[in-house]
């Protein structure tokens, strides 16, 4: 249903295709989460009756790329060679060559990529964040250079960022997969070499000092429970925002998560999708040569990164048929082990735990919340994987039951 009776905040019907300005007020101060996010999530409300989305072409894109150019270096460059990019469940993506003057470099003919939102993301995500955080990850694990952020849309149809063409591929150029990577498989040699730089980015990720690099776009938790709480206020909020019917099992697995909150130790960088498909590796030498989808990190806790990386939706079996491969790499006890290992961070088995039933709770919301929406609205240019989405949103239930009883 597109609206229902909400006797508790005393709004009567609630349009969710239509939101009311007291309404998305009365969201704002019942959850708390960083202020980027605040803004991120309140726009989509604001905009989401008179924004739909709109088909746009490869020149339109470059008439945007160009008058974002423009603002940044001038006159002196040509856009060639646009071109689309497929991959990924939210953002749409184009790469281009440009040719100008870099400053420090000379005149070249750069390769890069424009990635920008769609009306409504299957994540609704800040450009700005996206673009601080692989900033600031250059020099520390290999990511691609990010040259400018169009945050709010000024030159583009929505919020983009620009930044470098990544060599390299998702998956083995023999295998097969699922839709944004699942369902990987690696061959045994592939996965020997890829394994120790899969951990190793993972800690160096979590080592990082982030004091002195600009994260202006986020707000640090400190340590407590803070972190957890702006987490769940946040996941919480997008099912208010975009689900279409009650689930009983959502309801008990946001009680069970506030009382169960867990104490960080350790504010640390979170890549908070950290998996195979989400890195680029070059095949002539088995080498990671890119960590994209920045787009949901955070400020954080560790133990979301681990708890996501070790998703069985992202887990592949081994030869044996019986042994499940942490992102089709290594064994769960093996992938902790090294992590320990090569970090020097311990593992906390109640907060993993309970960062297995939050993710598997932020993943429901995505497929059964925010899928829905955005597909029966025509939101988004990926309406057709958007709908598969919705498909395993049973299958994610299940696991959110399974963590649950467990946590019991």
């Amino acid at each position: 249903m597109t609206s229902r009776p909400d006797w508790k905040q005393g709004l009567g019907p609630i349009d969710k295709d239509r939101p009311s300005p007291a309404w998305i007020a009365a969201l704002r101060a019942r959850f708390t989460t960083e202020r980027t996010i605040d803004r991120v999530l309140t726009r989509k409300l604001e905009q989401r009756a008179d924004r739909p989305y709109r088909q746009t072409t490869l020149e339109q894109l470059g008439a945007g790329v160009e008058s974002l150019l423009r603002a940044n270096i001038g006159a002196d460059f040509a856009i060639r060679e646009t071109r689309w990019l497929s991959g990924g469940a939210s953002k749409l993506q184009m790469a281009f060559t440009l040719d100008w003057t870099r400053p420090g470099a000379g005149r070249e003919q750069t390769p890069l990529v424009l990635r920008m939102e769609p009306a409504e993301s299957i994540v609704e995500t800040s450009r700005l964040r996206e673009f601080q955080l692989i900033k600031a990850m250059e020099g520390v694990v290999p990511v691609p250079p990010v040259f400018w952020c169009d945050e709010n849309g000024d030159h583009l149809p929505y919020p983009a960022l620009i930044y470098g063409f990544a060599r390299g591929v998702a998956k083995p150029s023999a295998s097969s997969s699922g839709p944004s990577g699942v369902g990987t498989t690696l061959p045994p040699a592939l996965r020997e070499r890829i394994a120790p730089q899969f951990v190793e980015c993972l800690a160096r990720i979590h080592a990082f000092d982030f004091s002195k690099a600009d994260l202006s776009a986020f707000d640090n938790p400190g340590t407590g429970t803070q972190c957890a709480a702006w987490g769940l206020d946040w996941w919480q909020r997008v099912w208010e925002e975009d689900s279409g019917e009650d689930v009983p099992l959502m309801r008990l697995a946001v009680v069970w998560l506030r009382k169960n909150l867990p104490v960080l130790d350790r504010p640390v960088i979170v890549h908070a999708d950290y998996r195979l498909g989400n890195f680029l590796f070059t095949e002539d030498d088995a080498r990671i040569s890119a960590w994209l989808d920045w787009e949901l990190g955070r400020i954080g806790d560790r133990h979301q990164d681990l708890a996501w990386t070790t998703n069985h939706a992202f887990s592949s079996m081994d030869a044996d048929g019986k042994t499940p491969l942490v992102c089709g790499l290594l064994p769960e006890s093996a992938f902790f082990e090294a992590y320990e290992r090569v970090s020097g961070f311990h593992i906390d088995a109640k907060t993993l735990h309970w960062y297995k039933v939050y993710n598997a709770y932020s993943l429901a919301v995505i497929a059964l919340a925010t899928g829905y929406r955005i597909s029966r609205n025509a939101k988004t240019h990926q309406d057709v994987l958007v709908a598969w989405l919705i498909g395993i949103g049973s299958s994610v239930l299940e696991e959110l039951r399974q963590h649950l009883e467990a946590g019991a």
